[in-house]
């Protein structure tokens, strides 16, 4: 087994999957800008019927580093823990849906699960922007809006906005 990578942020992310850690880490890496896989470790002998396949790979997606393990099929993912991305543009926002909802789940106000079963929100920054609104009235009729969505429209959140 390869000695581990050093991780310089104090908390890290540690995904299991059941086989498919580096297939998802090439994924995501695929889709995020300034990614990267930084090292992929392979059980050892210790373990003979996986012996030679992967056990973990370490991951970067813009800056953050990730750790995903194939530890089986003991454990699966759930909605009650998300990756939440922060969107500056209705392009990033489709973008992003298009590509971590192939062959998962759409769900509502933002969220999908991908096609390894983990969890996304897809939240533009104009939805926070809205919502914080001194008038409430207007913040309510974004919540509404939003409310109704699955992937998130900037526009029509604005549209509710201004009623």
């Amino acid at each position: 087994m390869e000695n581990p990578k050093k991780i310089n942020q104090k908390i890290t992310p540690f995904l299991w999957f059941n086989n498919e850690a580096e297939e998802a880490a090439k994924h995501y890496v695929s889709i995020f800008k300034n990614s990267k896989i930084t090292q992929v470790t392979h059980y050892g002998a210790s373990i003979p019927k996986l012996a030679g396949t992967v056990m973990s790979v370490i991951f970067e997606l813009e800056g953050q580093t990730f750790y995903a393990l194939n530890g089986g099929p003991q454990f699966n993912f759930t909605p009650a823990i998300s990756l939440f991305v922060n969107c500056t543009t209705q392009q990033e926002v489709d973008s992003l849906w298009e590509k971590l909802s192939a062959g998962g789940t759409e769900s509502n106000c933002g969220w999908l699960q991908d096609k390894y079963g983990l969890s996304w929100q897809i939240i533009p920054s104009a939805l926070g922007e809205l919502l914080h609104d001194k008038d409430a009235n207007k913040a309510k009729r974004v919540m509404d809006a939003m409310l109704q969505m699955h992937k998130i429209d900037i526009q029509k959140l604005k549209q509710a906005h201004v009623g």
